[in-house]
């Protein structure tokens, strides 16, 4: 079998999806300095989703869960898969460019459909606007994803895990020359982002041709491939339809009150990182090892990789969901407070922040469960477990919204992600042993939440014992460094001496 070294993917995808979403907060903290909640970023963030909607929709769903499998099965057997390759591109670039033209005609009825307390008022128009200048972004990310999806599958992570970084790139470089030049720096923002989809698209499309596949867009041809490729796709593309309707519910909810899409909207980037850092990461990776060991029939080293990327992701995604819980205004504070937002714009992101804390490992092991099905072209389970997800987001954000009021979509999703969870966990069980995490991780796991529990106490009495230095100008930056310095240190010494993880191995990429 055609190696590829599990830990060291998870920590080049895990290196460069920390770069881009360090480079995301540098995004969103000028955007909430310069811009700041209210109606213009209501609107922006409402149209900005709606290409990245239908991104994960086609990306990360269909093609996360049907190209990526059968491309790095063929690639293991020998079986052409650069043919395959290009009748996907083929299809996908057509399938694209029908939805942009349809998009574009209906744009005013997709914001309806996705902002509703939007219409008849000022934001409802301008979400129109700036849908149109922001949406043919989708073309490129999902043609992107294709050649992503290839690299991944040869082993070759770095690319496509860099790409992203390109788009708070320009997006920061954007702003940063709007702002000086004195124009309008939302528009700067705007237009920055379709830009920012060629160059990633070109930078993996490039990073392709040098690994040796190289892809043009020709005409469409229907083929067995694709047709068993479409059978696998439209299950798990509607299943992350369901996922992206889970996030229009809670934006329906939220635009009936002004600033509240924005608030969780940063609340969201805040938790996104240790998402995208490493759920992300091991999804990536562990969904073509796994393929390619079922496909040689490596039950053994399958079982092996699942548990490792569990107890990796666990390992990471565990104190960070503590350290929301325990210090969210202090986090959000620092990250966010200046400029056009104030401190009670804070508070309202915090309380988001913690809820979300809640919820951030069912998130991160979402991402662990599904390739387990995935990987076996089994996607119909998954779309199955999403529909009940989606109900249960929908019954507690409509039906909590009287009562707890904007909050509701995020006391949902966090809910409806364990949910979810929940629902995998148990589906795994038809797989068998294979399926199943093995002693070493259920030896591991009460041992990591002891270490988390040990920093969130020491977190809480260390911010305790600060106390104002943490919202003080010019203190609280370094008293949040250290905050995060002792509880890191307290973790990782912990969990290294009750026998959570053993650092120096893990480094190596061992156990």
């Amino acid at each position: 079998m055609k190696p590829i070294r599990l830990m060291k993917g998870f920590l080049t995808v895990g290196f460069w999806t920390l770069a881009s979403r360090i480079l995301g907060f540098a995004r969103e903290i000028i955007i909430l300095s310069l811009i700041g909640p209210g109606a213009a970023l209501d609107a922006f963030v409402a149209a900005f989703r709606l290409p990245n909607m239908f991104r994960r929709f086609f990306a990360e769903g269909a093609f996360n869960a049907a190209f990526v499998p059968m491309f790095s099965k063929k690639y293991e057997a020998g079986e052409d898969p650069q043919a395959f390759a290009q009748d996907a591109l083929n299809g996908l670039a057509l399938a694209v460019l029908t939805l942009i033209a349809i998009a574009m005609i209906f744009m005013p009825g997709l914001v309806w459909l996705t902002a509703e307390g939007f219409y008849g008022d000022p934001r409802f128009d301008v979400t129109v606007g700036y849908g149109r200048i922001v949406f043919p972004y989708i073309l490129f990310m999902a043609l992107a994803a294709l050649f992503s999806g290839v690299l991944n599958a040869t082993g070759r992570f770095a690319a496509a895990a860099a790409a992203p970084v390109l788009l708070n790139i320009f997006t920061v470089c954007a702003m940063t020359v709007g702002y000086f030049l004195g124009g309008e720096v939302i528009n700067w923002l705007l237009w920055s982002i379709p830009v920012a989809g060629v160059a990633q698209l070109l930078l993996v499309w490039d990073s392709a041709e040098k690994a040796g596949v190289t892809l043009r867009v020709r005409r469409p041809r229907w083929t067995p491939d694709m047709s068993h490729m479409v059978k696998v796709a439209v299950p798990a593309a509607l299943a992350s339809g369901v996922m992206q309707i889970n996030l229009v519910v809670g934006q329906l909810v939220a635009s009936r009150t002004e600033g509240a899409v924005s608030w969780l909207f940063a609340a969201d980037r805040l938790y996104q990182l240790p998402l995208g850092v490493v759920g992300i990461a091991v999804g990536i990776v562990l969904l073509p090892e796994l393929s390619r060991r079922l496909k040689a029939k490596d039950d053994v080293g399958a079982r092996d990789a699942y548990s490792r990327a569990g107890e990796f992701a666990l390992a990471l995604t565990i104190p960070c969901a503590m350290a929301f819980l325990v210090i969210p205004l202090s986090l959000v504070s620092v990250m966010y407070e200046r400029g056009a937002t104030s401190s009670a714009d804070s508070q309202a992101i915090a309380w988001a922040v913690a809820i979300y804390g809640l919820g951030l490992p069912a998130f991160v092991l979402q991402k662990l469960l599904q390739p387990v099905f995935f990987a076996r072209e089994d996607t119909k389970s998954p779309f199955r477990y999403a529909v009940i997800a989606m109900i249960v987001n929908a019954a507690l954000s409509f039906g909590l919204h009287p009562v707890i009021g904007w909050l509701a979509p995020a006391v949902a999703a966090t809910v409806a992600g364990w949910t979810m969870v929940l629902q995998l966990w148990m589906g795994t069980r038809k797989f068998g042993v294979v399926a199943q995490f093995d002693d070493q991780f259920m030896h591991r796991l009460p041992r990591i939440i002891s270490a988390t529990v040990a920093m969130g106490a020491i977190l809480f009495a260390t911010q305790g014992w600060l106390g104002g230095a943490l919202f003080a100008d010019g203190l609280r930056y370094l008293a949040l460094l250290g905050l995060i310095i002792v509880g890191g240190i307290t973790y990782f010494a912990a969990g290294h001496v009750i026998g959570a993880f053993n650092l120096r191995k893990l480094m190596k990429g061992g156990r």
